[in-house]
C-alpha cells in the first residue's frame, strides 16, 4: 500500500459509492416509470414498489451516517488519550468534532503545536490536515 497524504486519503469504494448508488438511482427510476405506465389495476403494486426503493435510499443514507458517528466518536476517544498520554492534560471541549477528526492525521511530533494552532485560528479539518507535514496514516475508516 502506498504511503497516505492528504491528496489520497480520501477513498472511494466502486462496491458501495459506485455501484449501489447507481443501483438505487436506477430502481428508483424504474420504480418510478413503472408507477407512471402501469394500469390502473396494477397501480397498488406499482406504488409499494415505488415505496420500497425511497425506503431503501433512506435506510442506505442513515446506515452510513450511524456507521461514520460511531467511527467519529471512536476517533475522539482515541485523540483524547493520545493528547493525555503525550500532554498530562485534557484535550480543550473548544475543539469540534470535526477539528479532532482532522488531527488524527498528525504525528505526535507536531500533534500538540497542531491542537493548539487549531484552537487559536479555529482551523477547518480541512485546513488542520493541509498544516500536516508528518502524515499519520489511518487506515482502518471506511
Amino acid at each position: 500500500m502506498k504511503e497516505q497524504t492528504y491528496a489520497n486519503h480520501a477513498r472511494l469504494l466502486i462496491g458501495f459509492h459506485g455501484i449501489t448508488f447507481l443501483g438505487m438511482l436506477a430502481l428508483i427510476i424504474g420504480a418510478i416509470m413503472n408507477f407512471i405506465n402501469t394500469a390502473e389495476e396494477n397501480l397498488y403494486s406499482a406504488s409499494l414498489i415505488v415505496l420500497i426503493s425511497f425506503i431503501l435510499v433512506v435506510l442506505a443514507y442513515y446506515l452510513r451516517a450511524f456507521a461514520l458517528k460511531a467511527q467519529d466518536r471512536a476517533i475522539s476517544a482515541e485523540e483524547k488519550l493520545r493528547y493525555f498520554i503525550l500532554t498530562g492534560k485534557p484535550l480543550s471541549n473548544k475543539l469540534t468534532i470535526r477539528q479532532v477528526i482532522g488531527l488524527r492525521f498528525a504525528s505526535d511530533d507536531e500533534f500538540i503545536n497542531l491542537v493548539d494552532r487549531a484552537e487559536k485560528e479555529s482551523l477547518s479539518e480541512k485546513e488542520i490536515k493541509k498544516a500536516i507535514i508528518n502524515w499519520k496514516a489511518d487506515t482502518y475508516r471506511v
